[in-house]
């Protein structure tokens, strides 16, 4: 049998990749957007 007992684990790790994930496609969407609009205000 396992010693586990739920909600002893740290997730101290997995907190800050998770928020570092969360960073990083806030950071992409909106670049996206900017291209959107670039384009479409500069379209000819």
């Amino acid at each position: 049998m396992s010693d586990y007992k739920p909600g002893e684990m740290d997730i101290t790790e997995q907190e800050k990749t998770f928020v570092g994930f969360i960073k990083v496609g806030i950071w992409t969407g909106a670049a996206a957007i900017g291209v959107l609009i670039f384009l479409a205000l500069f379209n000819s």
